[in-house]
């Protein structure tokens, strides 16, 4: 059931037509709105009653050539009657420069079902190219990109680093990434301001829409519905998303190290 990798990388790539990513202010690299030792966990359901699995986004610091950088790690796995037909268990990892949150490396480790992937990016600013090594089939090819790209998990730090007070209800932002070896120009529609229930409560949400292709997986573009929080953090707190069968939705369910206050209007 790859329905649940469809959910993390819609929590992974919340990848934001009128203005580039780059373009919005970015808050101070002194006042990021992750550090080192954040923890998010999603529930993961489909159709609303089956509990299908769980994906976590954990914070990291390291260095490269002397520059600091963020290490994010997000995994996906399935539970439950699911894992028993299909199981899912999802490695990916973004290495980020504190500097320009650009990545410089991206892992991603999965295995679905039996299908397999194991590659590693590497990103060279200076030639614009991507170095891809595909360790299952031990082969290296390079890809040219942009200097503004993103990777899959990179792209949702990045952007929860941006301010995004700016925007107004109909807004679009795009992004370009690149996922095993394309780029992709992702583009998010701003929705407005919404007050949502989470499990810790009521919380002031930013509501979001990523543009996805209608067909196979998803019943038209404007399937997905994403919520984050509207307050310095930025965090996801719920994805829906309408298939062709079914329905998918994440929900989070537990955190630690928020670089600032979970701001909560009422408790449950």
């Amino acid at each position: 059931m790859k329905k649940i990798t469809l959910v993390f990388l819609l929590i992974a790539s919340m990848s934001l037509h009128a203005q580039t990513a780059s373009n919005i202010p970015a808050t101070s690299n002194k006042d990021f709105a992750f550090k080192k030792g954040e923890w998010i966990r999603f529930r993961m359901s489909y159709s609303n009653f089956l509990n299908a699995g769980f994906a976590t986004f954990e914070v990291r610091e390291t260095t490269n050539k002397g520059k600091e950088a963020f290490h994010i790690i997000g995994k996906g796995k399935s539970t439950g009657v699911v894992s028993l037909f299909f199981n899912v268990k999802d490695d990916y990892q973004s290495f980020i420069y504190k500097e320009s949150l650009k990545p410089y490396r991206f892992i991603r480790k999965i295995d679905e079902g039996g299908h397999t992937k194991d590659k590693e990016i590497w990103f060279d600013y200076d030639k614009n190219e991507a170095t891809v090594k595909n360790n299952k089939h031990n082969t290296i090819e390079k890809y040219p990109i942009h200097s503004d790209i993103q990777d899959m998990l990179s792209s949702l730090y990045f952007l929860r680093n941006r301010n995004l007070n700016s925007l107004k209800e109909g807004d679009e932002i795009k992004l370009n990434m690149f996922f095993d070896q394309e780029v992709y120009n992702f583009r998010l529609r701003f929705l407005g301001k919404e007050v949502i229930n989470t499990k810790f409560g009521k919380v002031n949400a930013l509501k979001l829409r990523p543009m996805v292709q209608a067909g196979r997986v998803f019943k038209e573009e404007e399937s997905v519905t994403v919520w984050i929080s509207d307050d310095k953090n930025k965090i996801p707190l719920k994805i829906k998303a309408s298939l062709a069968v079914g329905s998918l939705r994440a929900d989070i369910d537990a955190f630690k190290g928020l670089s600032h206050p979970f701001n909560i209007i009422f408790d449950n």
